[in-house]
C-alpha cells in the first residue's frame, strides 16, 4: 500500500511559479512509477507527468512541456512538481499518483492523492 498526500498548491498570478510536493507512506516508493493528474471544474481528468523509479526518465503532456519539471527523492519519498509561467487554463485540482505494476507508462495508476488546489489568477 502506498498512501499519497500533497502539498503546495494555492493562488498565484499568470505567469507566477508554483512547486507541488507529495509525501508517500509506505516500503514500496522507490520501485513506484509516480506521476501527476489534474482535473479543472467541469472537465475529465487528465494526464500531467510522470517519473520512473530511479528519476532517469520523465514523460509530459504536451501542455505543460517546457514549463513543468517533475523530480523525486527516494531519500524523502517525494515527488515534486515545479510548475513555472502559470496560465490561467492550469487551474484545477492536481492529484499525486503512483503505480507499482512496473510498467513504464502505466495505463492506470493504482495509488492517488486526495489533491491539491491550484488557481491561476488572470
Amino acid at each position: 500500500q502506498v498512501r499519497l498526500v500533497e502539498s503546495g498548491g494555492g493562488l498565484v498570478q499568470t505567469g507566477g511559479s508554483l512547486r507541488l510536493s507529495c509525501a508517500a507512506s509506505g516500503r514500496t516508493f522507490s520501485s513506484c512509477i509516480m506521476g501527476w493528474f489534474r482535473q479543472a471544474p467541469g472537465k475529465e481528468r487528465e494526464f500531467v507527468a510522470a517519473i520512473n523509479w530511479s528519476g532517469g526518465a520523465t514523460y509530459y503532456t504536451d501542455f505543460v512541456k517546457g514549463r513543468f519539471t517533475i523530480t523525486r527523492d527516494n531519500d524523502k519519498n517525494t515527488v515534486y512538481l515545479q510548475m513555472n509561467r502559470l496560465k490561467p487554463e492550469d487551474t484545477a485540482n492536481y492529484y499525486c499518483v503512483a503505480d507499482d505494476s512496473g510498467r513504464w507508462i502505466p495505463p492506470i495508476y493504482r495509488y492517488w492523492g486526495q489533491g491539491t488546489q491550484v488557481t491561476v489568477s488572470s
